[in-house]
């Protein structure tokens, strides 16, 4: 059975929107090597629509960063939308109607992790509907002071560390499962 895991890039105070504008300075090859571990691990890619939209015009064709190219053009990806009747991305699946019904199923049938990343509205929504079996934040040492925070107006979940590390930059590399109970 398969797991829903949410990664993140996430300043101290919670940001994540536009991590173009401050991660790349924290970028070395610990992080590296743990975001490359984690694409050994996935059997799919999550997304939501708008991140389906954006990613689906620029990876088919993007020269830069040919790993992750490569990576994300062959697996398999789930978009999470009402609204998307087709999707033409190589191995993408449109999750629409009851979709913690067939999230739950395409769990169940997967062969190792379903990774997601990119959008707090949509790992908020699994959370809040027991889908979200992991979460890992790598938190950088820097305050943004703006931008969409992850769980901006959530309700109160808790969570059980279950990994941590610190790399030399000080980022914290955290790993966090839904608490029992």
């Amino acid at each position: 059975m398969g797991r829903i895991v949410s990664n993140f890039f996430i300043s101290l105070d919670g940001v994540t929107e536009a991590p173009d504008q401050w991660h790349f300075p924290y970028f070395n090859d610990e992080m590296g090597a743990a975001i490359g571990a984690g694409m050994q691990e996935a059997a799919g890619f999550l997304m939501g629509r708008k991140l389906y939209d954006e990613w689906s015009a620029y990876w088919p064709t993007a020269e830069a960063d040919q790993d992750f190219a490569e990576f994300i053009n062959n697996t398999r990806k789930y978009v999470v939308s009402n609204t998307l009747e087709k999707a033409d991305w190589n191995n993408t699946t449109v999750v629409s109607g009851d979709v913690v019904a067939k999230l739950r199923e395409i769990k169940e049938q997967a062969d190792g992790d379903i990774e997601m990343s990119g959008s707090a509205t949509t790992v908020r929504w699994l959370l809040a509907n027991g889908l979200l079996d992991e979460l890992r934040l790598l938190v950088h040492p820097i305050v943004v002071g703006h931008g969409q925070r992850l769980f901006e107006g959530t309700p109160t979940h808790a969570l059980k560390l279950v990994k941590s590390e610190t790399f030399q930059t000080g980022v914290l590399n955290l790993a966090y499962v839904p608490a029992a109970g």
